[in-house]
């Protein structure tokens, strides 16, 4: 299994799509340590048809011309993990969801911490929105962006779903 891996400048600060032989494996944020989501080594690669198409869907969402995304997903976790990160996937564009929800949408109402720290470790952010996921409160919680991409995105949601 060879890791393939591209730079991709955006509004939120550079990121780094990394592919597998099967989809996208990962999203990282500029400050993000690889081996949170990614183990093996990588390589930078300016041609692969999963990074083309994650680049050029994830443009499209930063220019406010893409809701969903296509680009197939090649999770690696735990199948409690995996169940979590599908589930990002199903949040609508421009809405949010809590740990809760999420935990209760697994079948598992008493799963909120576990859900929490699965989302923690989601390796596809943006494209499985983990943004999206919110405390009980409606406060903003972790991001491995940061709380300030987290509400760029957020923000940038709710622009494009009042279009």
């Amino acid at each position: 299994m060879s890791l393939v891996f591209r730079y991709l400048p955006s509004p939120v600060g550079r990121l780094t799509i990394v592919a597998g032989d099967t989809g996208l494996r990962a999203v990282l944020w500029v400050n993000d340590n690889p081996r949170r989501v990614v183990l093996g080594e990588m390589r930078e690669d300016p041609a692969n048809r999963f990074l083309d198409q994650a680049e050029a869907e994830l443009r499209d969402y930063f220019a406010g011309r893409r809701t969903t995304f296509d680009v197939p997903l090649d999770f690696r976790g735990t199948p409690f993990q995996v169940a979590v990160w599908r589930a990002l996937t199903q949040i609508p564009f421009g809405e949010t969801r809590s740990y809760g929800d999420i935990a209760r949408q697994l079948g598992n109402a008493a799963a909120v911490r576990a859900v929490g720290a699965a989302n923690g470790r989601n390796p596809v952010s943006i494209i499985a929105p983990c943004h999206r996921v919110i405390g009980a409160s409606g406060k903003l919680t972790g991001f491995a962006g940061g709380l300030e991409a987290k509400a760029w995105l957020l923000h940038h949601e709710a622009r494009g779903a009042l279009l």
